[in-house]
């Protein structure tokens, strides 16, 4: 009897992890009435990586209220992991670029501070240990806004106290520390990092990814610059070289806050993730891997999904299955290792038509049964 594991992240604004493989499930079942298939929903530190650790777990969720990336109040939530004692926070629940709508994006006005209210919320429940998710951020404020939460104090030149958002970081001339929340001496963080960007520069948060967040060329260079007075004030005052830190650029620079203030371990979401759902044991005996996320290309080994899962796939012999809405870069995927690539949308199909769950489902299940009809294995 064969068996096909399905371990697919989300089609980011159309259909869940869940509802992709539930979609394929259906259509093997229906071509090969006898094979097994495992669903294993997943994510990488981004968005649906809070839904699925506290499935796997079977954790609790925690619902409260903190301030969106533009300082307004609204209901959001955390987990408790399975375990009882971990903290689980996707910054994307409260801080993420889906909670504004695309006017209203402006990494110049963007803060991290309700994501600083959810730690310490937890922290005042008890929680010392954390999982932090920090894809699909809003923000480049360098995590200042969640350090302002946590007890910093950021001072200008002339010692007035400085506010929130991006804008704010080539104003920082001092870093008060002293009044940090107390429970932080006992707590411990990992932080889910799907990027390996630095803090700043060419490569580093502002100029990669701050135009995806409603940034202009000119807020791009603002940002960096920011960025730049800030990693050398760290280095003066605290020691500590922030760009050699892998990961330090992600989410706007929240990675990089969470490394120097927090002593985080910034650690790949996607390995993370595959270790607290038991992937290894759970793909045992496997005759395929099917694996996926909506645009599949060169960005795609870096750190996302599919190239996490084909690692463990490889190690266990099992050849492993890409499909995408869209396939760039087919060349490099098939250097990488994957068996099959399969773009499921039609060339010719406009991206907003592609995009709607009913479409996306059916072009699917036309995909995966060709692909089971042609291949049957």
């Amino acid at each position: 009897m064969k068996k096909i594991v399905l371990a697919i992240d989300s089609f980011k604004g159309c259909l869940s992890s869940k509802e992709i493989e539930q979609c394929i499930a259906e259509e093997i079942h229906r071509i090969l009435p006898s094979c097994q298939t495992v669903c294993i929903p997943i994510a990488d530190g981004g968005e649906g990586m809070l839904d699925t650790l506290i499935e796997a777990t079977q954790g609790t969720f925690v619902s409260t209220q903190a301030h969106d990336p533009l300082m307004r109040i609204r209901p959001t939530r955390y987990g408790i992991l399975g375990d009882q004692r971990t903290a689980i926070i996707e910054m994307a629940e409260i801080n993420g670029l889906t909670t504004l709508s695309p006017i209203e994006r402006n990494p110049m006005e963007t803060s991290t501070y309700g994501t600083g209210e959810l730690i310490k919320d937890a922290l005042e429940k008890g929680f010392r240990r954390f999982i932090i998710g920090i894809g699909g951020s809003a923000t480049n404020d360098a995590g200042m806004g969640m350090m302002q939460v946590l007890g910093a104090h950021l001072y200008d030149k002339q010692g007035n106290e400085l506010e929130q958002g991006g804008k704010i970081m080539e104003q920082i001339a001092r870093i008060d520390l002293n009044h940090l929340h107390p429970a932080l001496k006992e707590a411990t963080f990992i932080v889910a990092c799907d990027v390996q960007n630095p803090f700043c520069g060419p490569q580093g948060a502002a100029y990669v990814f701050a135009r995806q967040k409603g940034a202009s060329e000119e807020q791009i260079r603002q940002l960096d610059e920011g960025m730049r007075h800030l990693a050398l004030l760290i280095e003066r005052d605290f020691s500590y070289n922030i760009n050699k830190v892998k990961g330090a650029g992600a989410a706007g620079g929240l990675g990089g806050a969470f490394a120097t203030f927090l002593q985080a371990h910034l650690q790949s979401g996607i390995d993370l993730l595959l270790d607290a759902v038991d992937f290894d044991r759970k793909i045992t005996n496997a005759d395929w891997i099917i694996t996926g996320e909506g645009k599949a290309d060169r960005q795609t080994a870096e750190g996302k999904v599919p190239a996490g899962v084909l690692k463990r796939a490889k190690k266990a012999n099992i050849p492993v299955m890409l499909i995408a809405g869209k396939v760039e870069d087919k060349a490099c995927l098939q250097q990488m290792g994957f068996a099959r690539i399969v773009k499921i949308s039609p060339d010719n199909l406009p991206l907003e038509e592609a995009m709607r769950p009913e479409v996306t489902r059916e072009n699917i299940r036309r995909a995966i049964g060709r692909e089971l009809i042609v291949n049957n294995e």
